[in-house]
């Protein structure tokens, strides 16, 4: 390891411009600034030159990529097909279900007009006054109305159903305030509608697929999540009642992070959508809707990451390894290429993806800070010398540990390193949830404990006036009611009045 460490301490020390332009601000110091420094600087996402909107780079794309191929998989194995409905919705839908239009009408985008021209002075296009549409369009921010409308023309019998469809798409909700990947007025998505001839299926569907996303948040994204029930304050626009998994982040805000939907029969009424049942009678059919988004870029980021950059896990990393050679000379490389051309073999037969970055426009220390910055999971490094005495250099993301190996086995090694450090950074977020999740039995102290953030679970009365108090007063919500968990009753922290169970409060994005 000799020449390596030479070289990396030449390279590291020719690179002084290189760490200056990638220093992140500490968390300690401003998370806020942190978390934005760290979207740009290792080239997840940027601002566009549209106000509010996002550009996804390459590497970031490739991460949303991953979630989107385990996430499909999943579905599909639940037996959902994927399907398509138009971006644009007629005004009049949205007015058809009197909850689900006053909870999106502040953040529609509307599309008044179908053509422009040339303005007459010369100076570009305006809108053409002749082109007014005669019903406004809705850009879509969510897709109940328009599936359902559209579902009316597939549904006659109870043959028909269950319809279980999801999409993945673009949605537009108005945002005033943005934070890339957490908020931004165009988000990608996917969106799940289903149809179903019974109350009883429709709301096993829904949790259902509220434990498909806590399974992916967990052993996927590495995720610790809480799995409950919104309250009725905090639910859905239309539905009747809203499930979701809670994450934690490391500022102690929470993040939702999945959320499904059992809708009842509101948007079959809204669009008239029966079916004629075994008893050849008609029936209203009973629905659900459940998605995820692009927001949980921003939890994978905020829960696993360091002051030095990205930490990814295995499971959802564009690449697991990258192989960093070390030489002198053409004819090192040369050598170090076909060792590399050997260890690449049993890495990619063991389905482990790699890169290795032989490339002659960066020295080995940019490469090293570049790839730490990017969370690649396990480094190697590898010289001359090192092929000579047959071991090689590597190390950990998540420990920031290094081990020198022999070459011979190294593929199997790695395999369990990969998997070792997905466990280990779950068990970090898990216990850093349960280090700053505390009961609190009085109003008192719960106005001092939600300052320092985390998890504060609660008795409450069940009332949305207490709960609005709350908000209004302390800046937390009720994130969810636990499915889960200790489900003794209780007095209410604010009015002393009975309660069930407590319930899970905290500030959130």
């Amino acid at each position: 390891m000799f020449f390596a460490i030479f070289f990396c301490i030449f390279a590291n020390l020719g690179q002084k411009h290189f760490f200056m332009a990638k220093e992140l601000t500490s968390r300690s110091e401003n998370y806020s600034q942190w978390y934005n420094d760290l979207v740009v600087k290792a080239d997840l996402a940027e601002q566009s030159a549209v106000r509010g909107c996002m550009v996804i780079k390459p590497y970031g794309y490739a991460i949303w990529e991953k979630m989107q191929h385990e996430l499909d998989r999943m579905f599909k194995e639940t037996g959902h097909v994927n399907a398509y409905f138009p971006l644009f919705i007629p005004k009049s839908f949205l007015s058809k279900e009197a909850d689900h239009v006053e909870g999106f009408a502040k953040e529609c985008a509307v599309v008044t007009h179908y053509r422009l021209k040339t303005n007459p002075d010369g100076s570009g296009v305006v809108v053409d006054p002749d082109a007014k549409l005669e019903e406004e369009l809705i850009v879509r921010p969510t897709s109940e109305t328009i599936i359902w409308s559209t579902y009316k023309n597939w549904i006659h019998s109870y043959r028909d159903l269950p319809i279980l469809c999801n999409q993945w798409a673009n949605v537009v909700r108005w945002e005033m305030r943005t934070r890339l990947f957490l908020r931004t007025a165009e988000f990608l998505w996917q969106e799940g509608h289903t149809a179903h001839a019974t109350r009883e299926e429709a709301e096993a569907e829904a949790k259902k697929m509220l434990g498909v996303y806590a399974d992916f948040a967990e052993n996927f994204m590495a995720v610790p999540v809480i799995r409950g029930v919104k309250s009725a304050n905090e639910r859905f626009a239309g539905a009747l009642e809203t499930y979701c998994i809670e994450a934690l982040m490391q500022d102690g805000k929470a993040l939702q992070a999945g959320t499904s939907h059992f809708l009842g029969q509101n948007f079959a009424k809204a669009f008239d959508v029966t079916f004629l049942n075994k008893e050849n009678q008609q029936e209203l059919v009973w629905a659900t809707s459940w998605g995820v988004s692009t927001r949980l870029m921003g939890a994978l980021i905020m829960t696993h990451s360091d002051d030095n950059g990205l930490v990814l896990p295995p499971n959802l990393a564009p690449y697991q390894v990258v192989i960093v050679p070390i030489y002198k000379n053409e004819e090192q490389l040369a050598t170090i290429d076909a060792k590399v051309a050997e260890i690449t073999a049993k890495l990619k037969a063991l389905g482990i993806s790699y890169k290795y970055d032989n490339s002659d426009n960066k020295r080995p220390g940019f490469k090293f800070a570049e790839y730490e910055l990017k969370g690649v999971p396990v480094r190697l490094a590898i010289g001359a010398r090192d092929i000579e005495n047959g071991t090689i250099e590597v190390f950990r993301r998540d420990t920031m540990e290094k081990e020198t190996r022999s070459i011979d086995g190294i593929d199997a090694h790695i395999k369990e390193l990969l998997a070792d450090i997905q466990k280990n950074i779950f068990k970090k977020a898990f216990d850093y949830r349960a280090s700053v999740t505390r009961n609190v039995d009085t109003y008192d102290e719960f106005k001092v404990e939600i300052e320092k953030g985390g998890f504060l679970m609660c008795h409450w009365d069940g009332t949305t006036e207490t709960e609005e108090k709350i908000k209004e007063e302390t800046k937390a919500t009720i994130r969810c009611i636990p499915l889960d968990g200790d489900k003794t009753p209780g007095k209410c922290m604010v009015t002393g009045k009975p309660s069930k169970q407590r319930v899970v409060f905290a500030r959130a994005y």
